[in-house]
């Protein structure tokens, strides 16, 4: 059967089994993503360095999002175990790395070889639910995914913020630790009986380095852009052209490759869901740089104040994850979701452009719902429209582009509330109607798409 097996349907405890891991994977990834944050002013003090420490967060961002089609890939061709096992062994590894970081250089090295590793963590857990769970089934699994990112990305600063102040940075790394063991035997456990549905063949890598390549260029440019560098900057051309080039590059030779990563047709097939994904991700992170912001100029917020005024914003995200679960499975039917969640956006985004300073905290709730309807929607229609031998490869390219479009939402927020303008709320505004237009984009390409309908069957 050239190394795939009959699809067959799991009962509840072999899901339970599956799950049980993979959710803390998604635990660590989210966990490592923000945990740093109020830590980095002890890390400049201990490690004696000022400079570049924001890229103790960037470095991790960068690595793990850059590489997450290359696992989804690897996870269909020799089994979901035998990446995610080695990649949460380096996982732990690389955190004890960082844990002992000696100088500022040795702890951004340490952060890059971790997101090498965590890259995986996500994508092959999503796809290992699709292994064990059918189409109609997985809306459940999804909401209970997007709950934890939301739970673990809001405790982040809270854990990190605890460690540093009563223990030490290094504890934040430390931790990782029982977590990344526990979730190894949970995933050797859960996963060793899931099926290798990807064909057998020679590994793509050149396709692969071309991939990681162009894609972490094209991240550096849109997280430099602005910030580091400026937008008209030759530096900043060269980093775009060359991730173009990259990409040109990339498609000459899956054409020419007997094995390509990504099967003949897929992005074509995907593009649609992708394109709404990328642009959720855009209206979700433009909304999360601009909210706090918001709150603390206008509304004389303190910072911690701001945050807990934002719980709203992540409680609701987590509610419409659940809700467009809960009807996925009832249903079978996406697109509605797709529709209701891009126009519940686009009024709520349409009321900041016209009056940001009319009710942000509940106006937040609805943008909450709205995006946080369409983050397990997008996954369940890609791996819907996609057969099991693809189904890690389409997630990690989901995946990658939605993390485009969340840098691509928050920097241009940035950039247009340093905009320059006479009267600050007009550089508000113009952020909020560019998160509208791009949500407003998302509302006409759903009303566009075709229906995508989930089976029952395994």
């Amino acid at each position: 059967m050239d190394g795939q097996a009959e699809p067959r349907r799991y009962s509840h405890a072999e899901r339970l089994r599956v799950v049980q891991g993979v959710m803390l994977c998604m635990l660590l990834a989210a966990l490592d993503q923000t945990v740093v944050l109020p830590a980095i002013p002890q890390m400049a003090q201990s490690l004696h360095g000022q400079t570049h420490l924001s890229w103790v967060v960037s470095a991790y961002l960068l690595a793990s999002t850059a590489t997450t089609p290359l696992y989804g890939k690897l996870s269909d061709q020799f089994g979901r175990a035998k990446v995610l096992g080695p990649a949460l062994l380096a996982f732990v590894l690389t955190s004890i790395f960082c844990a002992l970081a000696w100088s500022v250089p040795a702890l951004l090295l340490g952060r890059a070889l971790q997101g090498l590793a965590g890259g995986a963590l996500i994508t092959v857990s999503q796809a290992a639910v699709a292994d064990a769970v059918p189409p109609r089934e997985r809306g459940r699994y999804q909401a209970y995914f997007a709950s934890m990112w939301a739970l673990a990305s809001g405790a982040g600063p809270v854990v990190g913020g605890w460690l540093a102040q009563n223990l030490s940075w290094r504890y934040i790394f430390w931790v990782n630790l029982p977590l990344g063991l526990c979730a190894l035997a949970l995933c050797i456990r859960g996963l060793k009986d899931l099926p290798i549905n990807g064909r057998r063949g020679r590994f793509d890598l050149s396709g692969a380095a071309l991939l990681i390549g162009a894609s972490a260029l094209l991240l550096l440019a849109i997280s430099l852009g602005g910030v580091d560098l400026r937008w008209l900057s030759w530096p900043e051309a060269g980093l775009v052209l060359a991730g173009l080039l990259g990409i040109l590059t990339l498609r000459a030779q899956q054409r020419r490759s007997p094995h390509p990563l990504m099967p003949s047709g897929l992005l074509i097939r995907l593009r649609g869901t992708i394109a709404l994904a990328a642009l959720n991700n855009f209206a979700l992170f433009g909304s999360i740089f601009m909210f706090p912001l918001l709150l603390q100029r206008f509304f004389h917020d303190k910072p911690a104040q701001a945050g807990i005024e934002l719980v709203p914003f992540l409680l609701t995200g987590v509610a419409g994850a659940y809700t467009a679960g809960q009807i996925a499975r009832r249903t079978g039917r996406l697109r509605a979701m797709f529709v209701t969640g891009t126009s519940l956006a686009s009024t709520a985004f349409l009321v900041m452009t016209l009056n940001p300073l009319f009710a942000p905290v509940p106006v937040s709730a609805l943008i909450g719902f709205g995006v946080g309807m369409l983050q397990p929607t997008t996954i369940l229609a890609v791996q819907a429209l996609t057969d099991l031998p693809e189904i890690g490869i389409a997630t990690g390219m989901l995946l990658l582009l939605r993390a485009i479009g969340g840098v691509f939402g928050a920097t241009l927020a940035g950039a247009a509330l340093d905009g320059g303008f006479a009267d600050p709320i007009s550089g508000y505004r113009l952020g909020f109607g560019l998160c509208l237009a791009v949500a407003l984009g998302g509302l006409a390409l759903s009303w566009r798409m075709r229906e995508i309908t989930l089976h029952s069957g395994p």
